[in-house]
């Protein structure tokens, strides 16, 4: 079983237990929203058309054809905000949300039996959207140019063919692999973004306001401090501070300063770039290994453990923003860059 890391951008099963905390750190609209201001204007923009055509259309409120969003398609690295935009956009809307994902969606019924349950003008969420079977995406097809889908009725000789119509909905989709989304479904979205990673003073302002709706006091050069050691990863700033709190209540008088922030951080092992243990050892492993010279992923896998999925969604995309690794066609290369960093870490 894989050890959860504290700077992990995959959702843990301590996130899951505090689940009504993480609701209450997600922000509801564009305004609470910090960051992605592309993508944020991009958005304000369609919605406020939609929202005018709906009322030129419609004097009752009822969705009419074409007065839904686009169908809208996230994707990026994870832990930067993919679901919660999914939510701000169902609430801007001021339509009702509907969360699934692909690996939950097992047969075309379960989809089907989704689709035909969402009312006129709903959001439908599909989280790790790259991972629907093949035959479930098929029943998106149509689903989502045609607002209608073909099921089949019995077995064999006797089975037909059903075509049901269904309400007008917008269909949001987060995906960390673009590249595995099947061209015919990635093709059916009206509205296609990526997610970048944060600056850090935007950082910073999530760690203030993770602070402030847990109740805590932070300095804010203990902010600052958080900010730099977040991976430039939301997900990761409400965990660390979360995690940096729980040390100040319990070493403290639960104030968090830039003493009380470094004291935490030291004992998670995360380190001035973000890097922990597990990040660190995998560049040494690959530098006491192979040098200058270049590295498979499945190479890398086998050295630390983990999945080449796990290596290339969840390690590199940091460390290659960083420039501590570099992808070239042969493999992947530790850049000196690394080097100084273990150099100095190990001092």
């Amino acid at each position: 079983m894989a050890i959860e890391r504290v700077i992990d951008t995959q959702i843990h099963a301590d996130d899951r237990e505090e689940e009504l905390v993480e609701r209450s750190l997600r922000p509801m609209t564009f305004d609470e929203y910090i960051g992605q201001d592309t993508l944020k204007k991009n958005l304000k923009l369609a919605i406020a058309a939609v929202k005018k055509r709906r009322g030129e259309k419609s004097e009752d409120g009822t969705v009419a054809p074409g007065t839904t969003l686009d169908h809208v398609l996230l994707y990026g690295p994870p832990g930067l905000g993919k679901t919660t935009m999914a939510g701000v956009i169902a609430q801007e809307l001021g339509a009702s949300l509907r969360v699934t994902s692909g690996p939950a969606i097992e047969h075309a019924g379960d989809l089907a039996s989704i689709l035909t349950n969402l009312s006129d003008g709903d959001v439908l969420f599909i989280d790790e959207i790259h991972r629907l079977r093949h035959a479930v995406a098929e029943i998106l097809y149509s689903a989502m140019e045609d607002n209608v889908i073909d099921i089949t009725i019995g077995k064999g000789p006797a089975a037909r063919s059903v075509r049901l119509d269904l309400p007008h909905f917008t269909l949001i989709g987060a995906t960390t692999r673009t590249g595995s989304l099947a061209g015919q479904l990635r093709d059916r979205f009206g509205i296609v973004h990526r997610l970048e990673y944060y600056k850090i003073p935007e950082i910073a302002q999530i760690i203030s306001r993770t602070a402030r709706i847990l109740d805590t006091k932070i300095n804010p050069e203990a902010t600052d401090l958080l900010a730099t050691r977040s991976r430039l990863t939301p997900r990761i700033a409400n965990r660390l501070t979360k995690r940096v709190r729980d040390y100040a209540d319990v070493n403290g008088d639960g104030i968090i300063d830039a003493k009380v922030a470094k004291e935490a951080l030291d004992l998670l092992e995360v380190d001035e770039l973000g890097l922990d243990a597990a990040d660190r050892n995998m560049l040494k492993m690959i530098l006491d290994n192979y040098g200058d010279r270049p590295v498979g992923v499945n190479t890398i896998a086998a050295l630390t453990g983990d999945e080449a999925p796990t290596i290339e969604e969840y390690y590199e995309p940091y460390m290659m923003q960083l420039g501590l690794i570099i992808r070239t066609p042969r493999g992947r290369v530790v850049t000196e860059k690394a080097r100084e960093h273990l150099r100095k870490v190990s001092k």
